[in-house]
């Protein structure tokens, strides 16, 4: 019996393995679970991660006015539901404004609502933001003197139905990315 358990437990292991395309970078056990409290910019109502369970949850940081990299992110999400079919119906996108100054809860929610019906524009608090963004190492800052400037990484961050981290997109507010291999990684999270 023992025999047969060795046997069958490299099968049992390579049913769970998923090579991920080469945008996608592993992340499972290496960042903490989804956890937040910020505004729905929608409803005005306060969300936290346990709203977004059962879905899979792809969170981005960003702000409106962003001239380039924040619509062509948003842009790539849209053509990689588009590949994923079906499964997309599970997935929710949160955006999180790192810039509420100029992101009113009026601003976000037009502008996410360009980008799908499942794209949820979150606002917080100054010490909500910050500690969200530490939580998942981004980085970003907001400079209003002597010009208005935003910068911020540019990572998507997925997470299971039950809010696991699962692996960073990277490189979607390029021209080419792979499209068909980041749907492919998102179906096999929706299989889960």
């Amino acid at each position: 019996m023992l025999r047969r358990l060795l046997l069958l437990s490299p099968l049992a292991l390579a049913a769970c393995h998923h090579d991920f395309s080469k945008q996608d970078v592993d992340v499972r056990g290496l960042i903490p679970p989804l956890s937040f409290t910020m505004q729905d910019v929608e409803t005005g109502k306060a969300v936290t991660a346990a709203d977004f369970r059962g879905s899979i949850v792809l969170l981005y940081f960003g702000y409106t006015n962003c001239p380039d990299v924040c619509p062509t992110t948003l842009y790539n999400m849209q053509r990689v539901q588009k590949a994923m079919g079906k499964a997309a119906d599970k997935v929710k996108i949160l955006f999180v404004t790192v810039d509420p100054d100029r992101d009113t809860p009026q601003v976000l929610s037009q502008y996410a609502a360009l980008f799908g019906t499942n794209v949820v524009g979150l606002r917080g608090t100054p010490d909500q933001l910050y500690a969200l963004a530490r939580r998942y190492r981004v980085v970003f800052s907001v400079v209003k003197k002597p010009v208005y400037t935003v910068t911020h990484s540019a990572a998507v961050y997925v997470f299971n139905a039950e809010g696991k981290p699962q692996f960073i997109i990277a490189g979607l507010s390029t021209q080419q990315p792979d499209i068909e291999g980041i749907a492919s990684d998102l179906r096999f999270v929706a299989k889960e």
